[in-house]
């Protein structure tokens, strides 16, 4: 693809690799969970706790949270970050949280591991210029109109201003299906491997938005050669202020990771199923 000079690999061999902690992206299978909006100290306290034992690597909230609705939950802000530091303490989990605004990358860079940028963000050109400019980590998220080049070239963007270290994260994207909230598109993943370099991860709760296809489709996720998963996570999702009907809750992680452990095992051990049958 032409004008990406930075995001495309020409050795299929070389891939980067991202440190985050005791977490190798690219090297080794993450799963970043936890709830789509910090709500309370308690809440998230109890919620990265159940992350933690559930497997999880790393813990996702948003304190900023752009909404369709300007009347619905925005985040908590500068307090939601102050207890994503809190749980970050008490469990050790990298903490990844979304930015919104150019103007407050400095600030949440503070308390970020990884600055995620939303799909309503994937083309703010001002944002992926200033998180470029971050030493931080970006989890660049697919736009939901968007194409695979428009995605990578706003990699291109992050890239070109100094900063290595972009994770890729497909979320799904509108098409004429009305039964899912997105269609989350897997055929992206390999896609990505075969023309990047850069690691890939999908998220199935945003993918979805329904509870009973988040396991069946982070399964497959791992089939098709993703580098981890982004999933929703509450201590009690009937009550979440966003995004209700698409969190597990506690025990659902704990049993949807089990699972997805057991297969990425089987996968790196060279016993898959397909193995084999090319002739």
């Amino acid at each position: 693809m032409k004008n990406l000079k930075l995001v495309k690999s020409e050795d299929s061999a070389r891939k980067s690799t991202i440190k985050v902690g005791n977490c190798e992206i690219g090297k080794d299978f993450i799963i970043i969970a936890g709830p789509c909006s910090v709500e309370s100290e308690e809440q998230t306290m109890l919620t990265a706790e159940a992350v933690k034992q559930g497997n999880g690597n790393m813990l996702r909230g948003g304190a900023f949270k752009p909404r369709t609705s300007p009347y619905d939950f925005q985040g908590l802000g500068l307090k939601g970050l102050k207890i994503l530091e809190k749980a970050k303490l008490k469990t050790g989990l990298p903490i990844v949280t979304e930015v919104i605004d150019p103007r407050d990358v400095s600030w949440v860079c503070e308390y970020a591991d990884i600055l995620q940028i939303g799909a309503r963000n994937m083309q703010n050109f001002s944002l992926l210029k200033e998180v470029g400019k971050s030493k931080k980590p970006v989890l660049l998220k697919r736009g939901m109109y968007s194409t695979l080049r428009e995605w990578l070239n706003c990699a291109e963007y992050i890239l070109a201003e100094g900063n290595p270290d972009v994770i890729l994260c497909e979320r799904g994207i509108r098409t004429f299906e009305t039964y899912t909230r997105n269609t989350l598109d897997l055929s992206i993943v390999p896609a990505i491997k075969e023309l990047t370099h850069l690691p890939v991860m999908v998220d199935p709760s945003h993918g979805t938005g329904k509870l009973s296809l988040i396991e069946p489709m982070s399964l497959a996720a791992v089939a098709a050669g993703a580098d981890g998963l982004l999933l929703e996570v509450h201590i009690n999702p009937k009550e979440a202020l966003s995004d209700a009907d698409q969190q597990l809750t506690p025990e659902q992680f704990v049993n949807l990771t089990a699972k997805v452990l057991k297969l990425k095992k089987f996968m790196d051990e060279s016993i898959y199923p397909l193995d084999g049958l090319e002739g």
